[in-house]
């Protein structure tokens, strides 16, 4: 029998979804929480990969058993998780449902503190001093809509095979002090909305016009696109199947 798992975690402490060697993952913690409860070894199966320090306020995995599934698994699984990671539900699913292949959207926000906030550290990229344009910012993401090909925000040494996203939503949001970029897409190549966001930020703060935005989408070249924002600001928000 196939399950899916909705969670959430506080990235900070990991280095990204996926297990590596020598580093400590999210789902390394997860398949050790599950091969505890079912006292046999199970490898979870994620929606997508974040990468280090990037949180999640909705993540699914997939895992088969042929078990029966225990009666509180989601207290069981929590009562083993560390803090920073928790289980909100755990449920049957068609044998052939993929949590991966399946998904048909993934949506991402990144937030930005205009100012200081200490309590924010952990969760957002800070600017201090300067107050980007959002009009302009605004003008600038809609353009992320007319084209399919990313390879100017993706991360150079990457192995995919197509470089083509299908942007359908890109969008600033301004509440008070918090600025928040909200970007949903079938797919998303690594370091795609971090380098989106700086890129943007040049934008908002005078550096790069509309025009030269386009044209940095249209080099495919990541030399030129702005930096890539810390991922403490970063949230996988929703994941649609």
């Amino acid at each position: 029998m196939r399950y899916f798992i909705e969670l959430s975690y506080n990235g900070k402490k990991y280095h990204g979804w996926q297990i590596q060697p020598d580093a400590i993952s999210v789902q390394e913690k997860l398949n050790n929480a599950i091969s505890t409860v079912f006292q046999e070894e199970i490898q979870v199966v994620g929606a997508g990969r974040t990468d280090t320090g990037v949180h999640a306020s909705q993540m699914f995995a997939h895992f088969d058993i042929e078990k029966e599934l225990k009666k509180n698994i989601v207290f069981k699984l929590n009562s083993i998780l560390p803090n920073d990671i928790s289980v909100h539900q755990v449920f049957l699913v068609d044998d052939e449902k993929h949590a991966r292949f399946n998904a048909t959207s993934r949506s991402y926000e990144y937030k930005i503190w205009l100012g200081r906030n200490p309590f924010l550290l952990d969760f957002s990229w800070q600017i201090h001093s300067q107050r980007p344009d959002i009009h302009l910012m605004n003008e600038a993401s809609k353009l992320l809509l007319e084209y399919t090909d990313f390879q100017t925000f993706s991360k150079v040494k990457t192995e995919v095979y197509t470089f083509n996203c299908d942007v359908t939503e890109a969008f600033w949001e301004l509440k008070e002090s918090e600025l928040t970029f909200h970007i949903s897409a079938n797919r998303f190549l690594r370091n795609m909305v971090r380098a989106i966001v700086g890129t943007l930020v040049d934008v908002g703060l005078g550096k790069i016009s509309i025009e030269g935005f386009k044209a940095i989408i249209e080099s495919k070249n990541r030399s030129n696109a702005g930096l890539s924002v810390p991922a403490k600001g970063l949230f996988l928000t929703k994941i649609k199947y």
